[in-house]
C-alpha cells in the first residue's frame, strides 16, 4: 500500500493554491462581491475547479511515490497573484504550482508520472458528464480543458514528458481531451 505523507509547507501550499485558483475562477465567472450569491458560487468553484487541480497534482505525487521517489507540491506564489489579477480582465492563466520529484527519473517513469495528472482530469470529466446539470457540465468543461492544456507538448507541461515517453499514449490522451473540449 502506498502511503502519502504531507509536510506542513506542502499542505500550506496546496491550500494557498486551491484558494487562489478558486478566487480567480470565481472573479472571472461572477465578478467580485461580498454577498451570499458570490459565496455560494465560490464554494461551487472551489469544489469543482479546486478538486480538479488538487486531484491532478495528487495523482502526480502518488505515481512518483509509487516508483519510490520523494515528491512534494510547491505553489508558484507569483503566478497565483498574476492569475488572480488576470481574472479581473475576464480570462484565466494560472500556473498554481507543481509536484517536485527528487531522484534519477527515467523517461519511462517520468512519462507515467506526468500522464497521471491529465488522465485524472479525463476521468473526472467523465464522472461530471454523468452527473449532468449545471455542475456536471461545468466540471466536465473544467476537467477537459485542464487535461488538454496539460497535455500540450511544451516544456514543463505534462504533455512534453508523455510525448517523449510514448507518442501513441500522448496522441490518444490529447485526442480524447481535445474531443471532450470541443464536444
Amino acid at each position: 500500500m502506498i502511503r502519502m505523507k504531507f509536510s506542513k509547507d506542502e499542505l500550506k501550499d496546496f491550500v494557498k493554491a486551491w484558494l487562489a485558483v478558486s478566487v480567480a475562477f470565481s472573479i472571472m465567472y461572477f465578478g467580485i462581491s461580498f454577498d451570499n450569491k458570490f459565496l455560494i458560487n465560490f464554494l461551487i468553484i472551489a469544489l469543482i475547479v479546486g478538486s480538479a487541480f488538487v486531484l491532478h497534482e495528487l495523482a502526480h505525487k502518488f505515481m512518483a511515490i509509487k516508483y519510490g521517489y520523494f515528491a512534494e507540491f510547491r505553489s508558484f506564489d507569483k503566478m497565483l497573484l498574476i492569475g488572480i489579477a488576470l481574472s479581473f480582465f475576464g480570462f484565466i492563466f494560472l500556473a498554481p504550482g507543481a509536484v517536485f520529484i527528487s531522484g534519477n527519473i527515467t523517461n519511462d517513469k517520468n512519462g507515467k508520472i506526468s500522464l497521471a495528472g491529465p488522465l485524472t482530469n479525463v476521468i473526472l470529466a467523465l464522472i461530471f458528464l454523468f452527473i449532468g446539470g449545471y455542475i456536471g457540465a461545468f466540471g466536465f468543461k473544467i476537467n477537459s480543458w485542464l487535461a488538454l492544456f496539460n497535455m500540450l507538448p511544451f516544456f514543463g507541461l505534462d504533455g512534453s514528458k508523455v510525448y517523449v515517453w510514448n507518442k501513441v499514449v500522448y496522441f490518444l490522451v490529447i485526442g480524447i481531451a481535445g474531443l471532450f473540449v470541443f464536444m
